[in-house]
């Protein structure tokens, strides 16, 4: 069965953008979507691989243990002849790819961390009995999750660059259109995939002017200074969550087609880089995502 185009999926526009820049620049260090079944998170993941150049998606089941993770060595051979030879496991096969990992809160916490220190530096390090090897391992990091069925530690949860919240569609004719394209896919996925063909070879050039344009989008020392002092308003502590804020800006400036990174990037970026490190007061009446939105809103409307 053909995936979906992405082009083609109804709504659930912040999560789209979150793959969409995270697609141009690995280095915003992926994204995690939390929402119900049935809500195209899957759909969305597989979907952005035909956007992209050269790229597939690699699968991570929650049972893989870690041998099958991150590989193992050939300690026999080793010893034998004293060359190093890798049995590669999934890390190995993400390199330049998706890493998709559905469920990723029933994975066990080692493995997050190790998904998520690999993805940081690009590099698998494989240690069996005093040898170690390593080999790259470049690749977008998306991980899937119903918050009902548990929550990340606060942690690991830092550790992803960037997080949406998403739900089923709560209008009526957006929900009915849902319906209708999912018809029409199931019913002849050759014609329709024609119908999104123009929008979907339109997507794959702005990715690819915005990854060329991406090393030359510059940022001013004012709006360092921004997503410093917002950080510090939000009680924010971890000094990673600044540069995801500053990195994914500088991505969307590049989506947008600009060389220079504006505020309106700043905000937009600190909405999806931001609301999963904020801590949760049981006490309050709203969530601290939704005191966030309203704050970036204010900011942005104040600034213009």
């Amino acid at each position: 069965m053909k995936n979906y185009p992405f082009t083609a999926i109804v709504g659930q526009e912040k999560m789209k953008k979150a793959l969409i820049i995270n697609g141009i620049n690995p280095k915003i260090g992926g994204v995690l979507i939390q929402g119900e079944k049935g809500t195209a998170k899957s759909t969305a993941v597989r979907a952005l691989a035909d956007v992209l150049p050269d790229i597939s998606v690699v699968n991570l089941p929650v049972s893989a243990t870690e041998d099958r993770v991150v590989g193992t060595l050939d300690m026999e051979r080793i010893l034998k002849t004293g060359e190093k030879k890798l049995e590669p496991g999934i890390l190995a096969k993400a390199d330049g790819n998706i890493l998709y990992v559905d469920e990723v809160n029933l994975l066990e916490d080692h493995l997050v961390d190790i998904l998520l220190d690999t993805a940081a530096m690009g590099v698998n390090r494989i240690e069996r009995e005093g040898v170690s090897y390593e080999h790259s391992s470049r690749f977008v990091l998306v991980g899937t999750m119903n918050p009902e069925e548990g929550m990340l530690r606060p942690q690991l949860l830092d550790r992803f660059g960037l997080c949406v919240n998403i739900e089923s569609e709560k209008k009526v004719e957006e929900r009915m259109e849902v319906i209708r394209r999912r018809l029409h896919f199931e019913r002849n996925q050759e014609a329709f995939e024609k119908r999104y063909e123009q929008d979907q070879r339109k997507l794959k050039e702005q990715i690819q002017w915005a990854q060329k344009l991406l090393p030359t989008v510059e940022i001013d020392d004012a709006l360092i200074g921004t997503v410093a002092e917002l950080s510090i308003e939000l009680g924010i502590e971890s000094h990673r969550a600044d540069i995801t804020v500053i990195t994914a800006a500088q991505t969307l400036a590049a989506w947008k087609q600009r060389a220079v990174v504006q505020l309106e990037d700043i905000y937009e970026a600190a909405e999806l880089s931001l609301p999963h490190r904020l801590l949760q007061d049981p006490m309050k009446e709203k969530s601290s995502y939704e005191e966030l939105v309203e704050l970036l809103r204010y900011k942005v409307v104040d600034n213009k």
